[in-house]
Formats: structure tokens, C-alpha cells, sequence
């Protein structure tokens, strides 16, 4: 019961980070409620491409990261090294959360990078939580913690929790890239405000100008068609539109999404068309 009780705040911190309109405050927050529902001290999550020199990397609590920040970059490569986890996810398919006691067992303690930790963050222990589809094998949160090692139910906590890591993820890419295509600056954001659509709603704008089917976008938010039309129906009723065509359209002209440029000027990020809008309209009504 405690661990439903755990799992549901997990999912409340879900739903209120895809509302978050600043995507660079998505993981700090879902990173926080992670540590509590895995039993963690700190969470660092790895983001995007990253090696023992380059690559986000974000941290929760402050704490954590001004410890961090004052390694040496040595120090700081051998820890950006994602030591066992990197070799542990590199050798499988499989991405079930595990801890480096596991991945590793008894060596786990003696290795530079435990006694890093210890020195650092004074922390003993570490649970890998990676993305479920990463293929970059770290891609996703280490949780830390001190004393015994997480338990069999942190487990089952993590791998349950590794959906919503996904949709939080995608929400935040979908939202940097939205901002990245319309340009720097609060705009954006105020247009959005002005019509009163979501962050969730804006990804769901912006999927909807690359033709995708229902199930095509429900695949990449990883949620149902359901849901989906439920969003488009929302973004229809906002903007006044009835269709997708019209929809993109206005959009478009409202500044919500980028607007196709001329053929070769590399102008609009997201090339859109009638002829794709229709093909997929024709196909699956949305």
C-alpha cells in the first residue's frame, strides 16, 4: 500500500511537470520526486549525448551539485564516466533499473568510483534508472543513496517509475525544440499563454505540423490515442478550428508553430504541406 501510495505522488509530480511551460525545470522537479519514491538522497540525471567531458548533466539536491562542482575534472571524468552502469546497459538490451552492487557485486565498494561518491557526496550506494529506450546506455537518473543498499522494493518502484521518465523526457525535447524553431525570448510562450493552450497541448501542436496519425503521436508522447484526440479536441476548441489543416493554419499564423519557408532557404525547421497534412487527414480523422 505504501509503494501505491509512493507511486501515485510520483504520477502527480508527472502531470504537474507537463504543465511546466520552462522545460529546463521538468527534470529538477520529477528528479526530486524520484529520490523519495527510490528511497535516494540525490538524483543526477543525464541528459542527451554525454561522455567523461561534455554532455547536461543535472543534479537535485543544490547540495549535490556544489559538492560536484568542486572536483577536479579528473575527478569529475571518472564520474561523468557512469561507472558500472555504462559497461553494465552497454552488454544487454535490457534497461531494468539495477544498483552497481548488483551490476558489479563485491567490487562495487572498492572501485575509485564508490570511493568518489563517498568522499563527494557521502553516499555508499547507487541505482541506475536509465530510459527505457535509451541507447546511449546512461541516459537517464542515478539515484544515491547512504547506508544499506536500496532494497528489492526501491526496485520495482524505479522500474515502474521509468515510463513517466519517458514522458517527461519527450515532453521536455518537443518544448526545447518548439522554442528552438520560433526563436529566443518569452514570445512563444505568451503567444501560448494568449490562447490559452498548455505545454502538453503545444507538443501536441507541434507533432500535429509533422502529419503524424493519433497512434503515431501517442507513440511518441507514450500516451493513448485517447488522450491524444482528447488534447486535439482542446487545441481545436482554443484556436476555433475543426480540422487538422485549419488548425496548423492558424497556428502558424498565430506564431504557434514555425511556418514553412521557401523551397532551399532552410527557413521553418519543420517543413509542412497541404499535401502530407492531407494524405494523414484522410487516413485517420483528427
Amino acid at each position: 500500500m505504501e509503494l501505491d501510495k509512493a507511486y501515485e505522488r510520483m504520477t502527480a509530480v508527472a502531470v504537474a511537470a507537463l504543465h511546466e511551460r520552462e522545460p529546463e525545470r521538468l527534470w529538477p522537479m520529477f528528479a526530486a520526486a524520484l529520490a523519495d519514491l527510490c528511497g535516494g538522497e540525490a538524483v543526477i540525471h543525464k541528459l542527451d549525448e554525454w561522455s567523461e567531458s561534455q554532455g547536461r548533466i543535472g543534479t537535485t539536491p543544490d547540495a549535490a551539485a556544489v559538492a560536484l562542482d568542486r572536483l577536479k575534472d579528473v575527478e569529475l571524468g571518472l564520474f561523468r564516466s557512469g561507472y558500472p552502469f555504462a559497461g553494465h546497459y552497454a552488454a544487454r538490451a535490457d534497461r531494468t533499473p539495477v544498483t552497481a552492487g548488483r551490476a558489479v557485486g563485491r567490487v562495487w565498494p572498492h572501485s575509485p568510483t564508490a570511493r568518489l561518491l563517498s568522499e563527494a557526496l557521502d553516499v555508499d550506494h547507487v541505482l541506475g534508472v536509465p530510459l527505457p529506450d535509451s541507447t546511449t546506455p546512461v541516459t537517464g537518473c542515478l539515484v544515491y543513496r547512504s547506508g544499506t543498499d536500496f532494497t528489492d522494493d526501491h526496485l520495482v518502484m524505479a522500474e515502474r517509475a521509468q515510463p513517466l521518465l519517458t514522458a517527461v523526457e519527450r515532453q521536455r525535447q518537443l518544448l526545447e525544440e518548439w522554442r528552438r524553431t520560433l526563436g529566443p525570448g518569452g514570445a512563444p510562450d505568451q503567444r501560448a499563454a494568449d490562447c490559452a493552450l498548455t505545454p502538453r497541448e503545444i507538443t501536441v501542436l507541434l507533432l500535429l505540423t509533422d502529419a503524424l496519425t493519433a497512434d503515431a503521436m501517442g507513440r511518441r508522447l507514450g500516451i493513448s490515442i485517447r488522450t491524444v484526440h482528447k488534447h486535439v479536441e482542446n487545441i481545436y476548441r482554443k484556436l476555433g478550428t475543426r480540422d487538422r489543416v485549419g488548425t496548423v493554419l492558424r497556428a502558424q499564423r498565430l506564431g504557434l508553430v514555425p511556418s514553412p519557408g521557401p523551397a532551399g532557404t532552410g527557413a521553418g525547421v519543420r517543413p509542412w504541406s497541404f499535401a502530407t497534412v492531407e494524405q494523414s487527414h484522410g487516413s485517420e480523422r483528427i
